[in-house]
């Protein structure tokens, strides 16, 4: 199994990631993650979906997308043709004696400090999914009390293959 990236251009109309994502479901494909959010042109969306499967399982959910009415256009994101980034948020249990190492940890990942209190700090990351992965590793010896990471996001490299609408 290989995962895949994929970025979904779409209508940015209701429904449609309802109709998307159903199509995963109705197929047995697990989405091992997903975002969406509005592009330059409001009348669009990009949806950024990983999947893993073979080449014969991307082809056919390439297929099945083509087929829905909302879908504008499917590129697969390769490693080395893309950019794709993850954000987490994470809270840290710390107290004041704690506080430094865990700021040293989030410094040499060059992560930000968003939020301080008296017993926990709140540490804003964004990177490659394996950076996060090994942010949030080093961070196994405090006690993490909350993890929110937002999934992959991406572009392909360069303007070669840019859909112009």
């Amino acid at each position: 199994m290989e995962r895949k990236v994929l970025s979904i251009l779409t209508d940015n109309t209701p429904g449609v990631l309802s109709r998307v994502s159903g199509l995963f479901s109705r197929r047995g494909y697990n989405i091992d993650s997903l975002t969406v959010g509005e592009t330059a042109d409001p009348r669009y969306s990009r949806m950024t979906v990983v999947v893993n499967g073979d080449d014969q399982v991307l082809d056919q959910i390439r297929k099945q997308l083509n087929k829905l009415v909302d879908v504008v256009d499917i590129k697969e994101l390769k490693e080395n043709s893309s950019v794709c980034r993850e954000l987490a948020l994470v809270k840290v249990r710390c107290n004041s004696k704690d506080r430094q190492s865990v700021i040293s940890i989030a410094d040499i990942f060059r992560a930000k400090i968003v939020d301080v209190s008296s017993d926990s700090l709140v540490v804003e990351m964004t990177g490659a999914q394996s950076k996060l992965d090994a942010f949030i590793k080093l961070l196994e010896g405090y006690e993490i009390l909350e993890l929110a990471r937002t999934g992959i996001s991406g572009l392909s490299r360069g303007a070669d293959d840019v859909r112009y609408l």
